[in-house]
């Protein structure tokens, strides 16, 4: 166990917690995996568009995604636009962080139950990053944060990015406790 822990901590690299100081690097993106919500994937029956057949934020996520983004603004950080996954449980967390307005886009849509469409979805969620003028935050899922990253991210963690050559460089991390 020790060593798993040891690899973990190594692996990271130079990437620090709550590392603010990345936000300010040139063409840095923050990417953020959803608050909490209970669970893992999501009921057989879910659509997109009925909150009822998804996994929701619970109260502690919606007190985590306001509390990020009153960190935040405290803190000056502000985006011209914020791309949300069309899952309620992101784009509630989107709206609660109260940073700027939000825009769905498909391409940040889980792909938890359907691998297949991975790839594709990454290629695109790249052109999205590449696309947009200005300071961008996405809020999606952790299988898209992990594909575009290679890095795994906790409930309400924020990976600070920039597009390089058409890979994707990890700049810092941010996590504020629920």
């Amino acid at each position: 166990m020790r060593w798993i822990v040891i690899f973990l901590f190594l692996s990271a690299g130079s990437v620090k917690a709550n590392d603010w100081e990345a936000l300010s690097q040139p063409a840095a993106v923050a990417i953020m995996r959803h608050a909490l919500a209970p669970g893992t994937g999501d009921p057989v029956n879910m659509q997109i568009g009925d909150c009822a057949t998804q996994r929701n934020l619970d109260a502690r996520g919606r007190a985590q995604a306001r509390s990020i983004g009153e960190v935040m603004r405290a803190r000056g950080i502000h985006f011209d636009i914020v791309f949300t996954s069309q899952w309620c449980r992101t784009r509630e967390t989107a709206e609660l962080l109260d940073l700027a307005p939000v825009t769905d886009a498909p391409s940040l849509n889980s792909f938890f139950k359907d691998r297949s469409t991975r790839d594709q979805q990454t290629r695109a969620t790249r052109d999205l990053i590449a696309a947009t003028k200005g300071r961008l935050m996405l809020v999606t899922h952790q299988v898209n944060i992990s594909a575009l990253t290679g890095q795994s991210t906790r409930s309400g963690e924020i990976l600070v990015i920039r597009l390089l050559n058409g890979e994707t460089e990890v700049l810092g991390r941010i996590l504020i406790q629920p």
